[in-house]
């Protein structure tokens, strides 16, 4: 009996010659679990949450103190135009403060506000939840490996 054969198993392949199959494509499955767990993220969240990267901006932030908003892009994997956006909307709302770095007056430091730091506080198990629910059609082992191979390709 000859081995069946799934579209994703189409995916690991050298031969150039396969059939292409967009549904059996690292990125296609990447952006399609992207779009699920954002989904899901923003309905954890709630109406007036934030989202995925102004969030990664808030955790990133609590966890560093007060930092540039270039070590913060650095710090979340943003590009400078994204993080620019990102930091303008999350001081607007009151959640970041922006400072004058004490040695060198040309720099901005970014640091949480008080309202910022009690909602990232209040969010966190929200944030798990979400992750739990994204992972929830793997196993425990799956969610593990997957988590673990992502971060070896990220």
């Amino acid at each position: 009996m000859a081995p069946t054969t799934t579209r994703h198993s189409l995916l690991v392949t050298r031969d150039l010659s396969a059939p292409y199959v967009l549904e059996a494509q690292i990125g296609h499955l990447l952006r399609r679990a992207h779009q699920r767990h954002v989904a899901i993220f923003l309905d954890s969240m709630g109406e007036d949450g934030p989202t995925p990267t102004q969030f990664a901006a808030l955790v990133k932030l609590a966890e560093a103190g007060e930092v540039s908003q270039n070590r913060l892009g650095r710090l979340t994997a943003m590009d400078p135009a994204t993080i620019k956006g990102v930091v303008s909307r999350l001081a607007e709302r009151g959640l970041i403060e922006r400072a004058a770095d004490p040695h060198d007056q040309r720099r901005v430091t970014l640091r949480l506000s008080g309202q910022g730091s009690e909602l990232v506080a209040g969010l966190l198990d929200r944030a798990r939840q979400a992750t739990a629910a994204t992972l929830a059609p793997l196993s425990p082992l799956e969610q593990r490996r997957l988590v673990a191979l992502l971060g070896k390709i990220a």
